[in-house]
């Protein structure tokens, strides 16, 4: 039986971990400063209070499910099972880094397959359209899943456990990543600049307008961190670095045009 305090911990900083990093950034973007920021906006419409109320409900029991899997994988007598290894001098420095990229190349390809499981028609409906009832996603939405879709999610974590020697450090490492990159996925604005996607190798990594137009589209950019699975799958939406450009040009400009207008022109 584990201790009291070390289960009520785990759960602590699987909320603290949301709310500083998700609710931090909705008060800051939607709340605080919303009119600063409004230039980088890529969906000019504001989300509505049910959309938030749903993303705020989901993303309360998908903490509450992380922690569990955390404490089952890591405190657990499970644990013994794992390559996690506790003493930092067993492998070098040089592997702990590694570790920690391993870990975010793996949760990378884990994502884009099972996330493109979700969009199965057989499951969309009853598990990942709850996440998708975000059409004009806020940070709020970084942990809006289905309790079977937020098992799945971190799932990726006993895989990496059993996969590569990883030391708990590392994994809290990996996890503030994943809780900084998720939330830029969901946060509704664009900070880079036009040439981002004009870089060979910047323009493999995913931006906020890369995964807005998968909540809008719903069929395409299905990964996270990186597009190489995208690229390479057929997946990318044909018009994601044009309108990736519009988006910034917009906040560079500041003329007022806004996504919903370029989508209509795209479809049209």
């Amino acid at each position: 039986m584990l201790p009291k305090n070390l289960i009520v911990a785990a759960y602590l900083a699987s909320a603290l971990r949301y709310f500083v990093f998700a609710g931090l950034s909705y008060m800051i973007f939607y709340c605080w400063e919303k009119d600063k920021f409004r230039k980088f906006k890529i969906q000019a419409a504001e989300p509505g209070k049910a959309v938030i109320n749903s993303e705020l409900k989901y993303s309360i029991s998908t903490i509450v499910i992380f922690a569990s899997m955390a404490l089952l994988v890591m405190r657990s007598p499970l644990n013994a099972y794992t390559k996690v290894y506790h003493n930092l001098g067993d492998h070098s420095a040089w592997y702990f880094i590694f570790s920690v990229f391993a870990a975010i190349f793996i949760h990378d390809t884990y994502f884009y397959w099972t996330h493109r499981l979700m969009h199965w028609k057989k499951i969309f409906p009853y598990v990942h359209h709850i996440h998708h009832k975000s059409h004009n996603p806020t940070p709020l939405a970084a942990f809006s899943f289905h309790p079977f879709e937020a098992v799945v999610e971190i799932g990726v974590l006993p895989v990496i456990v059993f996969l590569i020697p990883i030391h708990p450090l590392a994994v809290g490492i990996f996890s503030l990543y994943m809780i900084v990159l998720n939330v830029i996925g969901h946060l509704g604005f664009e900070f880079m600049s036009e040439r981002f996607v004009q870089n060979k190798v910047l323009r493999l990594f995913n931006t906020s307008t890369h995964h807005n137009m998968h909540h809008h589209y719903n069929k395409s950019n299905f990964s996270l961190y990186f597009n190489f699975w995208d690229r390479l799958m057929g997946t990318l939406h044909k018009q994601y670095e044009v309108q990736f450009k519009n988006v910034a040009r917009k906040a560079r400009e500041n003329n007022g045009t806004n996504f919903q207008q370029k989508i209509e022109t795209i479809n049209s």
